[in-house]
């Protein structure tokens, strides 16, 4: 899935949801009156933009119509949660039906809102196995205490991307299991030039491409919130040996102003110039995606792929990593929440529907037994990529009831530490937590 996951962007989109509770006044039973067999045409709004990404919905689409001959789709493309939000708020006769985000984070604040409806009358009435049909971290993900507002369709799931060539080069057999081996690889395979680099070894910054807060954090064991719903990052010790790590490592590459340097002469993230396409960087945390934009790009060395490592103190799990994916969900508004469910029902739950659209967009299928489908046309090194998807300790952060504001706060705090702004990591991590319940307390 093409998208940029910087955490900032998502702090908008909750701001925008915010109006929701009182515009959405539809539930799931008042408004799911409608004849699912009746002739219709529905309206599906999605986020996606490459040609290969929409030629693979218009596909998925095109077989649905074909088994629900009554059901025409009409699809809407390249949409954002800002205008997602816009027309949920909106409403009429021009607004979705369907609805998909990649925000996974924002899940707790479209179920409490109503921005997203109900689904448990639909799944019920379908007498649907979630348990047997979604793992553990997927199910976590689309519902928030209690109330399953969203499905998912398709998943991602991250791990470690390496330069071959680079560690053939530099006498690296294999790649990091654990934390401190990430660190000593890194070292390893970095390359200076002057005051820039040749070639750096893993960029480590919070602003660098999919390295920031969460992403770490699924290396450890870690517990976001304690059993009252107060934050406990500033209890929890595997949050300040992960921000220790992470300064550490941006400390011994050369330090946080360099590397910032560095990081300005990257290509775009999604582009064939980003810097591990290029040979800048030589080991990159990314999703699933990136494998096949990287043999898009034409890279001209041999990739590796392997799962993230782990906290030294947590060997025994390495092969886990972080999850998330897009989720699928019905306008509150809409008047054709029956026939909506039919759509939502076959792509995120029909075994066939959800293995050709993981193929056509290359991403891990969300379904347990799409995962272990013959009929997966992915390349053999993306089998790293669905054993992370079922790994039992793989993760993904809580939800809340402002999504993911908290993720933001602790984000925001993790640029001032790595740049030397903010010296007491203990007394920053505590206002933190500070800040994160007031923020969850006005949101209630």
């Amino acid at each position: 899935m093409r998208r940029n996951r910087r955490l900032t962007t998502t702090a908008v989109a909750v701001a925008a949801i915010s109006v929701l509770a009182s515009a959405c006044t539809g539930s799931t039973e008042s408004a799911a009156n409608d004849d699912p067999n009746a002739k219709t045409t529905i309206t599906f709004w999605h986020g996606w933009s490459a040609p290969a990404e929409v030629e693979a919905i218009k596909e998925s689409i095109g077989r649905f119509e074909k088994a629900h001959s009554n059901i025409k789709v009409k699809v809407v493309g390249n949409i954002t949660d800002d205008k997602l939000n816009q027309a949920l708020r909106a409403g009429g006769s021009n607004s979705p039906d369907v609805v998909s985000s990649f925000t996974t984070s924002n899940v707790g604040k479209f179920c409490s809102s109503g921005a997203f409806a109900d689904l448990q009358p639909f799944i019920d009435k379908s007498k649907l196995d979630m348990k047997k049909t979604f793992s553990k971290v997927l199910l976590d993900y689309t519902q928030f205490e209690g109330k399953r507002c969203a499905m998912p369709l398709l998943s991602d799931a991250y791990g470690l991307y390496y330069n071959k060539d680079a560690f053939k080069a530099a006498g690296v057999k294999a790649p990091p299991k654990t934390m401190s081996e990430l660190a000593a690889t890194a070292k390893k395979l970095t390359k200076t030039k002057g005051d820039s680099y040749e070639q750096l070894g893993f960029m480590p910054n919070y602003h660098g491409y999919e390295t920031v807060v969460d992403h770490y954090m699924s290396s450890w064991d870690h517990k976001y919130f304690d059993e009252n719903g107060k934050s406990n990052i500033a209890k929890d010790p595997a949050f300040a040996k992960a921000f220790t790590f992470q300064k550490k490592l941006v400390d011994d590459l050369g330090g946080y102003t360099k590397l910032e340097k560095f990081r300005t002469t990257f290509g775009d993230e999604f582009g064939a110039k980003h810097p591990f396409h290029t040979g800048q960087v030589a080991m990159q945390l990314d999703g699933e995606w990136r494998l096949g934009m990287a043999e898009d790009a034409k890279v001209p060395f041999e990739i590796g792929v392997a799962p993230m490592p782990v906290a030294d103190e947590e060997a025994e799990s390495y092969g886990k990593g972080f999850l998330s994916g897009t989720i699928m969900g019905i306008a509150p508004a809409s008047k054709k929440q029956n026939a909506a469910w039919e759509l939502v029902k076959y792509m995120t739950t029909d075994t066939k529907a959800v293995v050709e659209f993981a193929n056509g967009i290359r991403n891990v299928p969300s379904t347990l037994e799409a995962l272990k489908s013959p009929d997966l046309d992915l390349d053999p090194r993306f089998k790293t990529f669905l054993e992370i998807a079922q790994h039992p300790k793989s993760n993904t952060p809580d939800g809340a009831v402002n999504g993911a504001t908290y993720q933001n706060t602790l984000q925001d705090f993790g640029f001032q530490y790595e740049k030397g702004l903010a010296k007491d990591l203990k007394a920053g991590l505590e206002k933190t937590a500070k800040q994160i319940d007031t923020d969850i307390a006005k949101a209630k």
